[in-house]
C-alpha cells in the first residue's frame, strides 16, 4: 500500500509517523519548501484545551488531546533522542474586571463539573502563582494540567522518526494535481512533469489546502489567517505560567525565552511582520507581565493558521467526499494540541477504507 501525503508541517509528518508504525511501508510525504517552514514553526505550543475549547464536547476533545501528549512526548524522546518540550506548566487567565472574573467563575465551575481541575483566584491568590503580574487584576482562573511543547523540537523528531520508519521524503515538490480516475484520488501529479500513484492521498497542506489542484469543490475551504509572533529573552527566567488574556498570550519556555503572541489578520498568505503586529503584541505582553519591558527582543515572525471558511469551523480530518483523498487540515488555532489525535484518525480512516 502506498499513501502519498501532501504537506510536510506537524500534520503530515505525524500522519506519516503514524501510519508506518501501523505496518504502511510505503509513505511519502511531498512538501513545497522544507518540512515545517509554514504554520508548524510559528505554534506557540500552547496544548491549552480548557482555554480553547467553546463547548462541552470540543472541551472533551481537547483535553484528551493535551493528556495524550505525555506518553506521545516520551515515545518520540525514546526514539529520536529529541526532547519535544513538553511540560505542564499551567495557565492563568488573567481577569481584568470583575465583570471578566464574574465570567471567569461560570467557566470554572462548568469545568470543575466536567471533573477537570480549574481554580477561581482573587488577584493575590494569581500572584502568589506569578509575582511578575500586573498590578491592579481583578483575578485569575488557574487551569494546572494546561501544559506546552516546543513545535519546532516537535516536528525535528517527527522528522527524525518518519526517516527511522522508512518514510520518504521529498521536499521542494509542489502538487500540481490530484490524479483522478473513476471517481477516485488515485495520486498526485509533480511539477507538471510526473505523476506518483497512490492508494490513498492525504492532504495536509494547511492554508495552502484549498489552493491544491483538484481538491473537490464542495470541501469547505481553508483560509490563511496571519499570525505574528515576539520571541523575547529574559535571564533568569522569572514566569513560569502560560499568561492568557484574551487573544494575548505569554508563554515562557522555562530556559529564559518568552514567545509573545498572536495577531489574527485576515490578509491572505501577505508574510509581513509590521510594525503594528509587534507593537500591538509587545503592548499586551508587557500590560500583563510589566517586567518583560526590560527582556531582550530576539525576533519576530509570522505564518499563517489554516481556518475553515464557511458553516464549518473545522478542522477537516479523515475520509473526504473524493473517495481515496484524506484530510487532516484546517485546525486553525489547536492544529498542535491535535496533531498526534488527528494521526490516529487519518491512520484509522486510510486503513479502513
Amino acid at each position: 500500500m502506498r499513501v502519498v501525503i501532501v504537506g510536510g508541517g506537524v500534520m503530515g509528518c505525524a500522519a506519516a509517523v503514524e501510519l508506518a508504525q501501523r505496518g504502511v511501508r510505503d509513505v511519502v510525504v511531498l512538501e513545497r519548501a522544507v518540512a515545517g517552514a509554514e504554520a508548524s514553526s510559528a505554534a506557540a505550543g500552547m496544548l491549552a484545551a480548557q482555554i480553547e475549547s467553546r463547548d462541552e464536547q470540543e472541551l472533551a476533545t481537547f483535553v484528551r488531546a493535551r493528556d495524550a501528549y505525555g506518553e506521545w512526548a516520551s515515545a518520540l524522546r525514546e526514539a529520536t533522542g529529541i526532547d519535544i518540550g513538553h511540560r505542564r506548566s499551567g495557565v492563568l487567565a488573567v481577569a481584568r474586571s470583575e465583570g471578566d472574573l464574574a465570567a471567569m467563575k461560570r467557566a470554572v465551575e462548568a469545568q470543575r463539573a466536567a471533573g477537570l481541575r480549574a481554580e477561581l483566584l482573587d488577584a493575590a491568590g494569581a500572584h502568589a502563582i506569578e509575582p511578575e503580574l500586573a498590578p491592579g487584576l481583578a483575578g485569575a482562573a488557574h487551569y494546572a494540567d494546561e501544559a506546552q511543547i516546543d513545535p519546532p523540537q516537535l516536528l525535528r523528531a517527527l522528522v527524525v522518526a518518519a526517516a527511522k520508519a522508512g518514510v520518504v521524503m521529498r521536499g521542494g515538490t509542489t502538487v500540481s494535481t490530484l490524479l483522478k480516475e473513476g471517481g477516485r484520488c488515485v495520486g498526485v501529479g509533480l511539477d507538471g512533469r510526473e505523476t506518483l500513484r497512490a492508494d490513498a492521498v492525504v492532504l495536509a497542506a494547511g492554508s495552502w489546502s484549498s489552493l491544491v489542484p483538484g481538491v473537490p469543490d464542495d470541501l469547505p475551504r481553508v483560509r490563511p489567517v496571519r499570525g505574528q509572533l515576539v520571541m523575547l529573552e529574559e535571564r533568569p527566567p522569572r514566569t513560569s505560567s502560560i499568561v492568557f488574556d484574551g487573544h494575548a498570550y505569554v508563554v515562557p519556555r522555562g530556559d529564559g525565552r518568552i514567545l509573545c503572541g498572536s495577531t489574527m489578520e485576515d490578509v491572505g498568505h501577505r508574510r509581513e511582520v509590521t510594525a503594528a503586529g509587534v507593537h500591538g503584541i509587545l503592548g499586551a505582553a508587557i500590560a500583563v507581565v510589566p517586567r518583560l519591558a526590560g527582556a531582550e527582543m530576539v525576533r519576530a515572525w509570522c505564518n499563517f493558521r489554516p481556518s475553515v471558511a464557511g458553516a464549518s469551523d473545522g478542522p477537516l480530518v479523515g475520509a473526504s467526499p473524493l473517495p481515496g483523498l484524506f484530510l487532516a487540515t484546517g485546525h486553525h488555532r489547536n492544529g498542535i494540541l491535535l496533531a498526534k489525535t488527528t494521526a490516529t484518525r487519518v491512520a484509522d480512516a486510510v486503513l479502513t477504507s
